[in-house]
Parts: structure tokens; C-alpha cells; sequence
């Protein structure tokens, strides 16, 4: 996994995914391998909501 997402903890039952999720998985193959770091980027600049006119 890349540096940034090893530090985000999302929840305290992340590590079931290293028991659940089969090491040979494509999704986990995708994550390990791809840089998802622009995501955080560009919700750090968008807000959360946007209220209804």
C-alpha cells in the first residue's frame, strides 16, 4: 500500500481486510498498485454538503 493510505486509519474493524479480502483479489491488487492520494486532494477543496435552493 502506498504511504498515505497506510496512515488513514477509516475504522477500527480495517483489519478484517487483511483477513477477509484474499490476497490474490484484483480490487486489492488495484489498491495496491494505484495512487489514490488525488482523491484526498480534491475533497479537501470541495465541501462536504451544498444545501438545497
Amino acid at each position: 500500500m502506498l504511504v498515505q493510505q497506510q496512515t488513514i486509519a477509516f475504522s477500527e474493524h480495517s483489519s478484517l481486510y487483511d483477513l477477509i479480502i484474499p490476497k490474490n483479489n484484483l480490487l486489492r491488487k488495484i489498491n495496491d498498485l494505484m495512487d489514490f492520494s488525488f482523491i484526498y486532494d480534491e475533497l479537501l477543496t470541495k465541501p462536504l454538503w451544498t444545501e438545497s435552493p
